[in-house]
């Protein structure tokens, strides 16, 4: 599977009119669409979904309901999603989604069974950087500091077995090195001891890293991507680092319960891609670093998934990382 192919937005879809997809169903929609978000509101998986709502209010003819239901991590709102049976309830969720089978052995449902992938339809890469006080200016450089110190620098995440987590113990499997994981309570209670000097490295979803690289308050070292930042043209890809395919990012897509009809499906996601291809929609979005994906269809974004599950369930199982 090309995960470029994946990714990318034909010139067509960005020129398509935003006309009406054709309803699946006679009566569908015949009320109100719920898109429930696993995040808190005004959270960077929240505001996305919430731009996407009200143009999808625009497309289809019904209004589209954002409701946030959080709890142990993203397993509550999950949940309420996989037990629905309206086919007017969708879920908005991120690469966590792609975790849950390997972190939570005890679910009320099937991360994978209980879905039907509906779209893809954006993802933002990880952003690897250190403490401005940190001598290395690069990866190597970094490496080079990691090994000559084994175990002993630490890192910050958002969480035991979140995304920033797993992306750095990826980095560090790639770097074949080793460091001491300190998890905080999100990544705004970790930044501080990053700044201050206390944790030198955080691997940092782009939306949150770059303010506080473009203020040179961190040091960005790569994008874990194969395309560089517009907002930090002058910082590599990992790739142009000196570490190709170690690339990490997370991403925001659409899933719908298991017995959703496919002509629901279908519907969904033409409605999605084209509020997608809207230029207003993506100059938003890319405030967040966010590189919408205009041309997803359910099995493109299955595949998605299935490659992201697998890779992330091989390092937790490998890592031995655990919920505590």
């Amino acid at each position: 599977m090309n995960r470029r192919q994946l990714l990318g937005a034909t010139a067509a879809a960005l020129a398509a009119p935003l006309a009406r997809p054709a309803l699946a169903q006679a009566n569908w929609p015949s009320q109100p669409i719920r898109l429930v978000v696993p995040f808190a509101a005004g959270g960077p998986t929240d505001i996305p979904a919430r731009l996407f709502a009200e143009e999808l209010g625009r497309v289809l003819p019904q209004r589209i309901i954002v409701e946030n239901r959080t709890g142990a991590g993203v397993v509550v709102g999950t949940d309420v999603v996989a037990k629905a049976n309206d086919n007017h309830t969708f879920l908005y969720t991120t690469v966590a989604h792609a975790s849950l089978r390997a972190l939570f052995p005890r679910l009320p449902f099937d991360p994978v069974a209980d879905f039907v992938p509906v779209a893809l339809v954006g993802v933002i890469p990880m952003l690897i950087t250190v403490g401005k006080d940190v001598r290395a200016t690069n990866l190597r450089e970094l490496q080079a500091a990691l090994k000559a110190d084994p175990g002993g620098m630490t890192y910050a995440s958002s969480g035991n077995g979140g995304a920033l987590h797993l992306a750095t113990e990826l980095m560090l499997r790639s770097m074949e090195a080793r460091a001491l994981h300190v998890p905080y309570r999100g990544t705004a209670a970790a930044m501080p001891d990053v700044l201050n000097g206390t944790i030198p490295i955080i691997v940092d979803v782009s939306t949150s890293a770059l303010p506080y690289a473009q203020r040179g308050e961190t040091k960005a070292l790569a994008v874990m991507d194969s395309t560089r930042l517009p907002q930090l043209p002058n910082v590599p890809t990992t790739a142009e680092a000196g570490f190709p395919g170690l690339e990490a990012f997370t991403w925001h897509m659409v899933m719908a319960p298991r017995n959703t009809p496919a002509q629901v499906v279908q519907t969904v996601n033409r409605a999605f891609m084209q509020v997608a291809a809207q230029a207003s929609v993506q100059q938003r979005l890319s405030d967040l670093a966010m590189r919408l994906v205009t041309d997803s269809t359910p099995d493109s974004a299955a595949a998605w998934l299935r490659e992201e599950t697998a890779k992330w369930t091989g390092l937790i199982q490998e890592a031995n990382i655990r919920i505590n």
